[in-house]
């Protein structure tokens, strides 16, 4: 493959976000639905507080229907699997038709989930294509930065999330590495300032620091603007 442009690049970025926010969110969903379902509680608005995305939903079931399965819903998880197909479906040069398969596999389990009696089932498969999706990139994308855009842009995200979600110390600095080095090798520019702050945010937490969540998520999302 040759010179990457610049829109090549944002959609390679954002396959990647989009392919692992679907992942992530199907299953902390996946968590608040059964406990929903169990009666366990009405959860749903400190999920959506969590993830900084509008409660516009009026119950536990409008939710459950809405936020898992509904296009029209921009936050829902069916609208970022579609954003993620949206950009794969125009990168099948670069990425390959193998590799696009998968998030194709991904959104007929979605449309199966949203009419099961049991869709937390059929999520298990979008999570299970996703998987193969970045597995098969690996294999068969040959253009290494290629497939270092997108897994730069699923690393961020999952830093992104796991902020937001307040995950421990030790997954934000496996991600960081991760993250930090398909970074530099995408080619992709980035604030470096915006690097050296989020390094330092993760890497001086320790058991008596209290984790900056709202800057790591802050700076995470400046670090890269396409």
């Amino acid at each position: 493959m040759g010179i990457i442009s610049l829109e090549q690049t944002n959609r390679l970025y954002w396959l990647g976000r989009y392919s692992e926010r679907v992942y992530t969110t199907i299953r902390l969903y996946s968590k608040c639905y059964d406990d929903m379902i169990d009666d366990i509680g009405d959860n749903y608005g400190g999920f959506c507080k969590m993830l900084e995305i509008p409660n516009i939903y009026s119950d536990k079931e409008d939710f459950n229907a809405r936020y898992g399965f509904d296009e029209n819903d921009p936050n829902s998880i069916l609208s970022n699997l579609m954003r993620a197909y949206d950009n794969a479906i125009v990168l099948r040069e670069e990425i390959g038709s193998e590799t696009l398969s998968y998030i194709q596999l991904a959104i007929y389990a979605i449309n199966k989930a949203k009419i099961s009696r049991a869709p937390l089932l059929e999520l298990q498969n979008v999570e299970d294509n996703i998987l193969a999706f970045w597995g098969i990139a690996d294999d068969f994308i040959d253009s290494e930065t290629t497939r270092n855009i997108i897994k730069t842009g699923k690393r961020i995200e999952r830093i992104d999330l796991y902020g937001r979600l307040k995950i421990g110390s030790k997954e934000l600095k496996r991600e960081f590495h991760r993250m930090e080095t398909r970074l530099i090798r995408s080619g992709m520019d980035y604030d470096k300032s915006c690097l050296e702050q989020l390094r330092t945010l993760i890497e001086e937490i320790d058991d008596n620091t209290a984790i900056d969540y709202h800057s790591i998520v802050k700076q995470v999302e400046e670090l890269v603007q396409v």
